[in-house]
């Protein structure tokens, strides 16, 4: 078969399973036989013998086989039952199911237990930055806002920013996981007619069909009118909260991109690691880079999910089969292999602080100039005169720095030297001073952050544990 780019060079093995072909094969085997276990209990006539028959060959796979009975009927469903059947030698699977309660229902298991593993994903992340944001609380740096400086902040200030907009998707992951709902056994128009035939009309024996199938399914929410399909809102919904999850990721990664031009952080540089083949100096962030292009493919998966909303006919159609056969499994691989990745880089990133340090020392009177604004306030100058005035300095400072003729900032004796500000130099000198530790309320910020993931890490310890495969 040809391969699946996402699945095959970036996705981890437990996702994969989930979406593989054979897993999903076996996933419907499973599904028929616990639908043919529910209706022998419920009064059908199916035989354990024939039951046991289906068990024991459910594991055989043979998607070729398959593929090639698919060719002939040109229909998906019927080469699967024709497969199954053969292999068992009993007809007594798809009774009073359409196709749609068989895939609608499978592709739902398929998106439920693929929403557990990113919120596995999730919560390990959201460890490694909290560790990170910790470990590196107290090394001041400039901060920018429109790539320019601004003022100090820390570096574990700058990652509690980007942890707390995961774990705000966190949650939305978790409400999307909660109010998940399957389809159900609901027939060809979800009025549920074959199976009350079959049942003489029984409307309760349907009724328990129906539970005892969503109990096997492990998914506690239910549709109860829907037509052919489930709402294509609620793929929406997923791949919307896939995408919103990748955000935050994508931000940290941009920035460590920039971070690493000036030489102040790296997503780290393997032993035998190669950054370029043309420039053996190079030491690229090819994984960040990744990161980011992961964040395209899911928003254009998003677009697509977005174009299936609202787009139903009547009771239903499969205009959206060829759609969801890409989107649904490729936005899970693509956004665990984002994890994979991004859990790498936690992992291996590095902080320079000597660079760093030089940086801050360099723009540091600049930095401070809002602070200097501010006391000059207190002093009784008017706020826009202060404004005018600590700019103009600081404009010329920047134009002396950038053409040469000064080497070193001298904003502080610029502003000394001008009484319009009311403040003397040895003030300014102290406010100075300050900039190495006055970060405002990023400790507090980042404490409150480390507490929220902490509170995630007990109550999944096994996933906070979890750790990234090797990725190329």
């Amino acid at each position: 078969m040809i391969p699946n780019v996402l699945a095959e060079r970036y996705s981890s093995a437990s996702m994969n399973d989930i979406w593989s072909a054979e897993g999903r094969i076996v996933l419907e085997r499973e599904y028929w036989i616990a639908v043919m276990k529910a209706q022998r209990d419920l009064g059908l006539d199916i035989s354990d013998e024939a039951i046991a028959a289906y068990e024991k060959v459910k594991n055989q796979v043979d998607v070729a086989s398959i593929m090639a009975r698919e060719r002939v009927t040109r229909h998906d469903v019927k080469a699967r039952i024709e497969e199954f059947n053969g292999l068992s030698g009993f007809e007594d699977i798809h009774k009073g199911l359409t196709s749609r309660d068989l895939t609608e229902n499978v592709e739902q298991l398929q998106v439920f237990r693929g929403l557990l593993v990113i919120r596995e994903k999730v919560v390990a992340t959201l460890r490694r930055m909290r560790e990170r944001a910790e470990q590196w609380d107290d090394i001041v740096l400039t901060a920018r806002t429109h790539n320019v400086a601004a003022q100090p902040t820390t570096l574990g200030k700058r990652i509690a920013m980007f942890g707390e907009e995961l774990l705000s998707g966190y949650q939305v992951l978790e409400d999307v996981i909660a109010g998940y709902a399957v389809r159900g056994l609901k027939g060809a128009v979800g009025t549920q007619m074959d199976q009350l035939s079959l049942f003489e009309g029984d409307a309760e024996k349907v009724s328990e069909l129906e539970r005892r199938i969503v109990k096997h399914l492990g998914i506690s929410q239910q549709w109860s009118n829907v037509g052919q399909v489930y709402p294509r809102s609620l793929d929406l919904r997923v791949v919307s909260v896939l995408t919103e999850l990748a955000s935050g990721p994508s931000s940290f990664c941009k920035t460590l991109r920039l971070m690493a031009g000036n030489e102040t952080a790296s997503e780290g540089f393997a032993p035998g690691q190669t950054g370029s083949s043309a420039m053996p100096h190079k030491m690229n962030s090819r994984s960040c880079e990744r990161v980011n292009g992961f964040h395209v493919i899911l928003k254009g998966y998003l677009a697509m999910a977005a174009g299936l909303a609202g787009d139903q006919w009547n009771e239903g159609d499969v205009s959206c089969s060829v759609v969801r056969r890409v989107m649904l499994p490729d936005a899970f691989f693509a956004l665990d292999g984002m994890f994979e990745t991004y859990l790498t880089i936690l992992d291996q990133m590095d902080a320079y602080e000597g660079v760093i340090a030089a940086e801050t020392a360099r723009y540091l009177p600049f930095l401070m100039t809002t602070t200097v604004m501010m006391e000059a306030v207190k002093r009784g100058v008017g706020r826009e005169t202060a404004h005018k005035v600590i700019k103009e300095h600081a404009v010329a400072t920047v134009a002396d720095l950038r053409t040469g003729a000064v080497e070193k900032n001298n904003l502080l004796d610029r502003l000394a030297e001008d009484g319009r500000l009311a403040l003397t130099r040895n003030e300014l000198e102290e406010i100075l001073k300050r900039g190495d530790r006055e970060v405002g309320s990023a400790k507090s910020q980042v404490k409150f952050f480390s507490g929220e993931v902490k509170k995630l890490e007990e109550k999944w310890p096994e996933a906070a544990a979890y750790g990234p495969g090797v990725i190329l």
